[in-house]
């Protein structure tokens, strides 16, 4: 008697083969077969694109089972199982998934349900789908449980024989169905033979199934978080857009813009940006950070980013203006009036009028005048403030009280250099970036967008430091916050829907552009890419009207050097 112990696996592949070789044989095929299973689990956990991971189910169905044909459906939200892919070796048909070929339009859902609200139990794939039940049919021809007229007229119309069927329920954690997959002609690998799937080829695509299904819901719920986060940026920009239609498009439209020039800079094959690779997680967290740059603009008061006029608060008080200059002109009138009832002298009269119209002219001028210091503007020069000044000395009476014309507010505002807002409103407009970095650092992002704060916070920082939050330099700054601060600036140039300016031209907005490639408020090494490239002009034909579309000599910003910075 051997008594012998055998205590490691090779002493017992050694003994198995001394007492029956096809043991063996069939102990290193099944040891094969759960090497390549643990693989595909692997592969199938990592997958995060679903078309590549169905098409690796499939795959590996087809493979394990030695099958020509298989067929992949979902579960659709309506109850149906939508075909995603199909595949036939011998015919040489590979349809839907990462292949080419879409699935014919022809080629209807499975019903789950028919017409009448009864399970639809005839179809095979639609059995599976609403019991979960493995179904391992020999020949479908022999069937007559199921209903397989499809398949034999397809047989019919390519000369094809469907014979062997193994058809499996893909369920999620909950134990829901979330798909079925469906395998066809198991093939004797010898003889070639179609043969009936056999048990242990059921047990692995059985397994094969389970591993999918957890790997297809994990990539749906990813997707899902994606969707939802994505939506939730959307809803953010329209929150912005609902509070001021004058920056929601600035908010659409800066991504747009960003993402133009990082296609550019990434193609780039010489330069700068030779070696310079945007993945497309890099692309997306670009993407985000464009969106959400200016979500800090939740917090700014609405008269405040609406400001149309100098003297705009939560109305154009531009209105009350005229009211006083109205009272100014009546006590000229009351004046002349009463000068006039005290002379009876023709001459006098006549001087009193002609004093009356001149005043009253006066007085027009200056209203007009201070009604287009109102609108704001380019620039507004020393000798108009003076005058501002000067006007509102005049002196008139309300409500019983003597004051003078214009409050030192209202000369505060009117004598605004450039545009329409004050220093502290300006500071309060500025200060939205320091909301914005703040806002989006609380926010738990994950690994892949974790530069959307840097990103978003850094579009009007400059190359030399002089810009705002931080003081940031080039080098402090990544290339995608560069990216964000050119496309700020270009379009809010050709904006034309702002409330304090008309739109620039393609032109006017490229000569502002390139005093800031010069004064170094922006990366020139981009902007060059942005002119080379004709970012501008692709920008211009898809968002500008072609009002704003002119010439653009690009030549001299090129030729452009930056110059160094003031001390």
């Amino acid at each position: 008697m051997n008594t012998k112990r055998y205590t490691n696996r090779s002493d017992i592949k050694e003994y198995l083969s001394k007492v029956d070789p096809n043991v063996l044989d069939y102990i290193e095929q099944c040891e094969t077969q759960i090497d390549k299973l643990a693989e595909i689990g692997y592969q199938l956990s990592k997958e995060r694109n679903l078309p590549t991971l169905l098409n690796l189910i499939i795959k590996e169905g087809m493979r394990i089972t030695n099958s020509d044909g298989g067929t992949l459906y979902l579960m659709t939200e309506d109850d149906r199982l939508a075909f995603e892919i199909m595949k036939t070796k011998s015919l040489g048909t590979d349809m839907g998934g990462i292949s080419k070929v879409p699935i014919p339009e022809q080629i209807y859902p499975v019903k789950l349900y028919t017409a009448d609200g009864t399970p639809n139990h005839n179809n095979v794939s639609a059995y599976v789908g609403l019991t979960g039940k493995t179904l391992n049919i020999p020949d479908a021809y022999e069937n007559k449980d199921f209903d397989f007229s499809g398949a034999k007229g397809f047989d019919e119309r390519f000369g094809y024989r469907s014979k062997s069927f193994l058809t499996i329920a893909m369920k999620n954690h909950e134990n829901d169905t979330i798909g079925v997959l469906q395998l066809l002609n198991a093939t004797d690998p010898e003889s070639k033979e179609i043969i009936v799937f056999s048990e242990d080829m059921q047990k692995l695509v059985e397994s094969l199934a389970s591993q999918a299904a957890v790997a297809i819901t994990n990539v749906r719920l990813i997707e899902g978080l994606e969707n939802l986060l994505e939506s939730f940026i959307q809803l953010i920009a329209d929150a912005i857009d609902e509070k001021s239609p004058y920056t929601g498009g600035h908010c659409s439209r800066v991504p747009a813009l960003a993402i133009m020039l990082a296609e550019k800079v990434n193609a780039s094959t010489k330069g700068a940006f030779a070696d310079v690779h945007f993945s497309q997680e890099d692309m997306d967290e670009l993407r985000i950070a464009a969106w959400l740059h200016d979500v800090g603009k939740i917090t700014t008061p609405e008269y405040v980013v609406d400001k149309a006029t100098k003297l705009e608060t939560i109305y154009d008080r531009v209105h009350e203006l005229n009211v006083r200059f109205e009272v100014l002109k009546r006590d000229v009138e009351i004046e002349y009036l009463r000068a006039l009832a005290k002379t009876s002298d023709p001459t006098q009269q006549a001087e009193l009028e002609v004093e009356k119209i001149a005043k009253l002219a006066q007085l027009d001028d200056d209203q007009q005048f201070l009604q287009a210091c109102n609108t704001g503007g380019e620039f507004m020069a020393d000798d108009k403030k003076e005058r501002v000044k000067l006007i509102a000395k005049h002196r008139l009476t309300l409500n019983g009280e003597e004051q003078a014309l214009l409050s030192e507010e209202w000369v505060m505002n009117l004598n605004i250099s450039r545009g329409t807002l004050n220093d502290a409103e300006r500071d309060k407009i500025n200060d939205h970036i320091v909301v914005t970095i703040d806002m989006l650092e609380k926010l738990p992002f994950p690994k892949h967008l974790k530069r959307v704060p840097e990103f978003a916070g850094g579009h009007h920082e400059t190359m030399i430091g002089t810009g705002y939050p931080k003081g940031l330099t080039q080098d402090d700054m990544s290339i995608q916050a560069r990216i964000m601060g050119i496309a700020d600036i270009f379009e809010a140039l050709t904006a034309s829907d702002r409330p304090y300016k008309k739109g620039k031209t393609l032109s006017e907005a490229m000569r502002i552009m390139g005093f800031f490639k010069k004064d170094q408020h922006i990366d020139a090494h981009l902007f060059d890419v942005f002119l080379e490239e004709g970012v501008y002009q692709e920008y211009a034909d898809q968002y500008l009207d072609a009002i704003y579309i002119d010439e653009v000599d690009i030549q001299p910003y090129l030729d452009m050097q930056p110059a160094p910075p003031r001390s």
